[in-house]
């Protein structure tokens, strides 16, 4: 199998660090590993494999002096704007976490369970944009559905693990409960979100938009949308919830007025799709959670119920490890599956 030069932009972040250990599970063919970090970085080292590599400078010609063939971005939208460009220009073919590019028109916006075939669009930016985690996970769910009946409309609110924030965002959830315990709860800091986050719910996810949602509710209505290929009603309301890890998602589906909806087909249809797993045994209290999720490579669809009131209307909760599905195990599926593609052209 040929074996690829592959690089980690971010490679002490936590998207970064989890892409090191997925791309060991996942034996990816990889020749030459680079991670690359900013400067202040450099003279640390990351484990991958059993073996020690140096962290390296990100600079604007090293992706090209080691003729680097993937370059994994996770370090930030102002990163992959300034740097994808060079590694691009190097012969690299970019996969990027960020938000940059999701909805520039030219660059594919990618789940490969949902949308593989768009993956082929790269040749045009030499770019391949990973999702917004909450939108990896719904999707994944809202695919098989589609396919069945047709969705014309989604309604969504996340739980959203303070993971979503980075690393300090998980250290501020562990440091305000070690001050509640202390009894010391009004002394704790409040640096990554705007409000105290321990024992509470933050319904603000991102910063307020014009329209009156927040830009993190905005990116789960338009890259829905394109990835998908289909102009769905969606509307989201995202909330950070006092959870280490894990989104979760309480999301009502409509259907074209003509349906009735049979909700074995539905779980069936779920069931049957690459990468999601049904839990759906509420009498014996059996459901997805963050604590199923976490550290795994699934999305997890449970509760699912026709509406009371409106044959056509379904309602499901899901939940998947937004550090894995949601960013670092979505970006190496696409460079996999972007491995095959080219494979089969040669």
């Amino acid at each position: 199998m040929k074996r690829y030069n592959v690089a980690v932009v971010g490679a002490t972040g936590a998207v970064g660090e989890e892409l090191f250990r997925i791309l060991d599970e996942m034996d990816f063919p990889i020749g030459n590993l680079l991670p690359l970090a900013s400067a202040r970085s450099v003279g640390t080292n990351i484990e991958f494999a059993g073996k020690e590599y140096p962290v390296i400078e990100l600079t604007e010609t090293v992706f090209e002096e080691n003729d680097v063939d993937i370059a994994f971005f996770s370090a930030g939208g102002d990163i992959s704007a300034k740097y994808a460009k060079y590694a691009v220009e190097g012969g690299a073919v970019v996969i990027d976490n960020t938000s940059h590019f999701r909805m520039d028109p030219a660059i594919p916006l990618v789940v490969p369970e949902v949308n593989p075939e768009d993956i082929a669009l790269w040749r045009e930016s030499g770019i391949i944009a990973n999702p917004n985690c909450s939108t990896i996970q719904m999707v994944q769910a809202l695919k098989p559905l589609d396919d069945l009946y047709g969705i014309e409309r989604v309604d969504v609110s996340t739980y959203q693990a303070t993971s979503g924030a980075g690393k300090k965002g998980m250290e501020e959830l562990v440091m305000q409960m070690q001050d509640f315990f202390a009894f010391r709860l009004d002394e704790s800091k409040i640096e990554a979100f705007a409000h105290q986050i321990a024992l509470n719910v933050i319904p603000q996810v991102d910063k307020a938009m014009p329209s009156g949602f927040t830009k993190e509710e905005e990116k789960m209505v338009y890259e829905t949308q394109k990835i998908l290929h289909k102009n769905i009603q969606v509307a989201a309301t995202c909330v950070r919830v006092p959870v280490l890890r894990s989104h979760s998602e309480s999301i009502t589906v409509t259907f074209g007025e003509h349906i009735d909806v049979d909700v074995e087909r539905c779980r069936e249809a779920i069931e049957n799709f690459e990468n999601v797993k049904v839990i759906d045994d509420l009498p014996n209290s059996l459901y997805p959670m963050p604590i199923i999720a976490t550290d795994t490579d699934f999305t997890y669809v449970g509760r699912l119920r026709k509406d009371i009131y409106k044959s056509n209307v379904l309602h499901f909760f899901n939940v998947a490890d937004q550090i894995r599905v949601g960013a670092a195990t979505n970006a190496v599926r696409i460079g996999l599956k972007w491995i095959k593609l080219e494979g089969e052209k040669c």
